[in-house]
């Protein structure tokens, strides 16, 4: 009998998919038993993955966490154990920088079984009812906003992501600067953008997180849009929720272009203390796989990362047409840094743009806390 234990997050998209491919896995292995357990989203976005990896065997992790996990140690090298032209296919068949956002250093640690970035959400219904087409760009978002008609995810690390986004979209990638997050031009007047659409949302914005978004939007009718929060394609399925969403990609800045998203998702990844490796590699094959991704990943509930389920036309017509409405915006998607130390920036990071939205701190000493933060989180090497 071989056992295995994996770590993934606490909803349908992240804990049903991986039960439903141990237990098909099981099935075509006799002897071969994988028990999942879960952890919060925010759990999943900043708790260390060198501190999971002395528990569980397989781990579904966030990109920036590869680093500190390949530094200390703590992962398994897959190309060292994967066959080539399988990891060559994975990246052909990415969504986005999914796959390459799981390679570091000259190796692969993890495979993209989850592709996810900010998009829109909406319920045609109420905009209908107000009148009001989808907005196209800023000002027609703020429009909105001040009827009284969008929500927005607004705790500290949906905030920081919803910063960089306006950032890129602004024409400046954070993090070019090794000693500054962003110029004093551009991020005064990103933090004023969030402030201002924040402030002119439905209430209680500083406190949810995504899934609790669109568990507002299908489940009543406070509000009628929320132009960027990360993607759940469960809410787009009329099998998941009575009042589906319809999804789409986001708005421009006048005089700049179309934001770009920051790049989400989730990776599978192995501990590198776990015994039975090479069951832990065929199941983490077999998840990613078109086959699976496509069919039992996604009919469980997950959102897949190869390509071929995004552009499948039964997986389309099950989720409302959430994959295909929003591909470009996740392969425009922005990729977050990976050093390590990462993970330390982005849990205070949140904190410090949260406050600066709700007017706690002001922008200019903001922008100054980040980038004393970016110092003390990067290695004396990377500095």
């Amino acid at each position: 009998m071989i056992e295995l234990s994996g770590i993934t997050w606490n909803h349908t998209r992240g804990y049903l998919p991986m039960v439903a491919a141990a237990q098909r896995f099981s099935e075509r292995n006799p002897g071969v038993t994988i028990h999942w357990q879960k952890r919060s989203l925010q759990q999943f976005a900043d708790r260390p993955v060198e501190i999971l990896a002395e528990h569980f065997d397989l781990m579904v992790i966030d990109h920036p966490s590869v680093a500190d996990g390949a530094r200390c140690g703590a992962l398994l090298p897959l190309d060292e154990h994967l066959p080539a032209d399988f990891l060559a296919d994975q990246a052909r068949n990415s969504v986005g920088r999914s796959h390459q956002s799981y390679c570091y250093g000259g190796h692969q640690w993890a495979l993209a079984i989850d592709a996810a970035a900010p998009v829109a959400g909406y319920r045609p219904d109420l905009l209908h009812r107000a009148g009001v087409a989808l907005p196209r760009t800023w000002g027609e978002l703020m429009e909105l906003a001040q009827r009284g008609l969008v929500a927005l995810s607004g705790i500290p690390i949906d905030t920081l992501c919803h910063f960089f986004m306006l950032c890129v979209g602004l024409g400046e990638e954070p993090f070019r600067d090794a000693e500054r997050v962003i110029s004093d031009d551009t991020g005064v007047r990103a933090l004023a953008m969030l402030r201002d659409l924040m402030r002119a949302a439905v209430g209680g914005c500083d406190a949810r997180n995504p899934i609790a978004v669109w568990e507002l939007l299908t489940t009543t009718d406070t509000a009628a849009l929320c132009p960027f929060a990360y993607g759940y394609s469960n809410y787009g399925r009329p099998s998941y929720t009575e009042r589906p969403l319809s999804y789409g990609g986001l708005v421009e800045i006048e005089g700049h272009g179309r934001c770009r998203s920051t790049l989400g998702g989730a990776g599978l990844a192995i501990s590198a203390r776990c015994r039975q490796f090479a069951t832990a590699l065929a199941y983490a094959r077999f998840v990613a796989s078109r086959t699976c991704q496509s069919g039992l990943y996604f009919e469980s509930g997950g959102q897949p990362a190869h390509r071929a389920a995004w552009t499948d036309a039964e997986v389309n017509r099950a989720s409302n047409g959430f994959f295909r409405n929003t591909l470009s915006t996740l392969d425009e998607a922005w990729m977050r840094p990976r050093y390590p130390g990462y993970l330390r920036f982005q849990e205070n990071a949140g904190e410090i743009v949260h406050r600066a939205i709700w007017g706690k701190t002001d922008a200019p000493d903001a922008l100054a806390a980040l980038d004393r933060l970016l110092l003390a989180s990067r290695p004396p090497e990377a500095r």
